[in-house]
């Protein structure tokens, strides 16, 4: 078999029901509910789908899919409390007691019909400028000065109602129609559709709650959470953490004895300062920096504005900062820690099999996967060669070298044993019939047997047009 339980995998499903049974005594794992997270867990690291279908083959067929789908929709497994116990596992394993939270929000684009995928939604496709039918997460990140792992996620619908008069008031705007002609901005429904910056801080709260031994030293995300209302509550949230965004150019500010001016004519005044920048604890980069204590008009309020410029950049981007007293260098420096939550994306989207082939239906399916995907996550970072290197300070490997050894520690598990029975020519051949009952058969396109190709050849009646007409 190349989906098995390997030492790894039980000693992960091991702790993550101890780690259950402290958080709800009832919401253990028994020894068969540990042997189906095997099946699952494994099925996405061999195969990087979530596919019933695909996990049959890969079992060679002892794992049928219609019994791996009923024990994904009815087993009484506690999902809502999974990710949590995980967490703490890692946590404790790397004795880590304080981090840096990051946010990111990442979309998968859906079929254009999706009546059975939860929260499939219309949303802008960043890549074409387009429009998309697809599903929007938001994920949160803890990145530690030893590891960076996924602590929480939501998923994100607008509000329809809204969508629906943003949309007719930019058609009636383009038409020249009057602002007090045209219709009144409706109240949103906040409670049935919370907003990204609504949903960014629960996750923080969540998370401030569940981990109170976590001193969280800082919340990093990107412009479209740079609102004053999210700074400041992430900030009260947890314990006055240095919160880090971003702002837009034409934002206005005012600087003491000064008039209100937009940020990017604030900072053409003056001639930016290079110098080397040290990029997330790695090698330093030439930069343009500019620095500034200004009042943010829209936050209402003192903010600590740094405009960053790249070497072979022409425009600068700003970040603002919560903290008043952070040295304008710590805060660019913690600020580039926000790239690795899309590192993270990155890897979940080509490794962690939700993003690939991912059709479970309703809530439950859509969040069950998801947190399947995210304990991959989880226990390659315990792997224990990834262990040894992390707690020895040495750089850690990444997802897909360590997804290689796992398949690899399978297909030699699965040898082993073939080498080890009773009858090893038996066994052997077994398993090489077997094999080649799973795979899959595909037709290629670049041989042309069994296809039409036409004539190809010279047709008498125009051999004589061409003939007659010279």
């Amino acid at each position: 078999m190349l989906i098995r339980s390997l030492p790894v995998v039980t000693l992960f499903l091991d702790a993550l029901s101890d780690s259950l049974s402290s958080i709800s005594p009832s919401a253990r794992l028994t020894r068969l509910q540990k042997a189906a997270l095997t099946v699952l867990i494994m099925g996405i690291v061999v195969t990087e789908t979530l596919n019933w279908a695909a996990f049959e083959r890969r079992s060679l067929g002892q794992f049928k899919s219609t019994r791996l789908c009923w024990i994904f929709y009815s087993a009484k497994i506690a999902w809502h409390h999974l990710l949590q116990a995980s967490v703490r596992n890692i946590l404790s394993h790397y004795a880590i007691t304080e981090g840096t939270l990051a946010i990111d929000d990442s979309d998968k684009k859906r079929s254009k019909r999706t009546t059975r995928i939860e929260s499939a939604h219309k949303i802008k496709d960043k890549p074409t400028g387009g429009y998309i039918n697809g599903q929007a997460l938001i994920f949160m990140v803890l990145v530690t000065d030893i590891a960076t792992f996924p602590v929480g996620f939501r998923f994100h619908v607008p509000d329809p109602q809204l969508s629906a008069w943003r949309k007719h008031n930019n058609h009636l705007k383009q038409q020249g129609v009057a602002k007090p002609l045209r219709p009144k901005r409706p109240k949103p429904d906040h409670v049935r559709f919370p907003t990204l910056q609504a949903l960014a801080l629960n996750m923080i709260r969540e998370f401030v709650e569940r981990f109170p031994e976590v001193a969280v030293k800082g919340v990093l995300a990107d412009a479209l959470y740079g609102t004053g209302l999210f700074m400041d509550e992430a900030a009260r949230l947890t314990g006055q953490a240095q919160v880090v965004s971003q702002l837009r150019s034409n934002q206005k500010a005012t600087a003491r004895g000064q008039s209100e001016v937009t940020l990017r004519d604030y900072f053409a005044r003056q001639t930016g300062v290079k110098t080397q920048l040290v990029i997330r604890g790695g090698n330093a980069k030439p930069v343009t920096l500019l620095a500034a204590r200004l009042h943010v008009k829209a936050h209402k309020k003192r903010r600590f504005v740094v405009a960053l410029k790249y070497e072979g950049e022409e425009e600068y981007r700003y970040l603002v900062a919560s903290d008043l007293s952070w040295h304008h260098m710590d805060i660019t420096r913690l600020y580039s820690l926000r790239w690795l939550v899309e590192v993270f994306i990155q890897d979940w989207k080509a490794h962690g099999g939700w993003n690939r082939l991912s059709k479970q239906q309703g809530k439950e399916g859509s969040e069950r996967g998801l947190i399947l995907s995210l304990l991959c996550d989880h226990l390659l970072l315990l792997h224990p060669e990834q262990s040894v290197r992390l707690k020895s300070k040495q750089p850690g490997l990444p997802v897909g070298c360590l997804i290689e050894r796992l398949n690899t520690e399978a297909l030699v598990e699965t040898v082993r044993e073939v080498a080890a029975s009773d009858d090893s020519e038996a066994a052997l051949e077994s398993l090489t019939h077997a094999l080649k009952d799973v795979l899959p058969t595909r037709e290629s396109a670049k041989h042309m047997a069994g296809r039409d190709l036409g004539q190809q050849k010279p047709t008498a009646s125009l051999v004589y047009h061409v003939r007659k007409t010279g």
